[in-house]
């Protein structure tokens, strides 16, 4: 087990056997100041001293501040939720200095993830997208091929954006948007 961040918490999910060694070799590294279990089970409140904060459904919670580690011996079931919970990148696409890509997340090919924007989780990015410095997309977000989201723009949760779309610079969209075109605007709006 690697720590990667500078995060002060880890959360491993599953609170089994697996879990238990998973938590006491993180007791030992000695990296974290505060180590809690997600796991389904609601019958188990804590293992090695530690609590169980929730479960599985909680992770979300947790993402950002804190480390996860998958701690789960059924191959079937941790396959399952490493699937869940990881970001695909597709061939050729960038992520910059300070972008945030959240989990659950499929970002396709040739795409642009500039500087200090946010993809928050379960977002679904289509080929060649580009999203401009400073851009935010909340959760379950899908993005058409093609499409630029302009500099500081934000995006509304679970929202869709058709193909070929240009959102300017600063614009809010609140709402799906259908058609090919360019946006502007709090709330963004099609320009003729």
């Amino acid at each position: 087990m690697t720590s990667f961040s500078n995060n002060k918490k880890l959360i491993i999910i599953g609170a089994g056997g697996h879990g238990k060694v998973a938590a006491d070799i993180s007791i030992k590294m000695n990296l974290w100041e505060e180590i809690a279990f997600l796991d389904d089970d609601e019958t188990i409140q804590s293992s090695l001293g530690i609590d169980a904060a929730g479960n599985l459904g909680d992770v979300y919670t947790h993402i950002g501040d804190s480390d996860i580690f998958i701690a789960i011996g059924n191959n079937t079931a941790r396959e399952k939720i490493m699937r869940q919970m990881e970001v695909e990148l597709g061939a050729g696409t960038v992520v910059m200095a300070g972008a945030i890509i959240n989990c659950s997340s499929h970002i396709g090919k040739g795409c642009i993830i500039n500087t200090g924007a946010t993809v928050d989780h379960d977002n679904k990015i289509g080929s060649y997208v580009h999203i401009s410095p400073g851009a935010h997309l909340a959760g379950t977000v899908m993005i058409g091929q093609r499409t630029w989201l302009g500099i500081g723009s934000t995006i509304s949760n679970n929202l869709s954006i058709a193909d070929d779309c240009m959102i300017g610079a600063g614009a809010v969209v609140v709402k799906d948007i259908t058609e090919s075109g360019t946006y502007v605007g709090i709330p963004a709006r099609r320009l003729d």
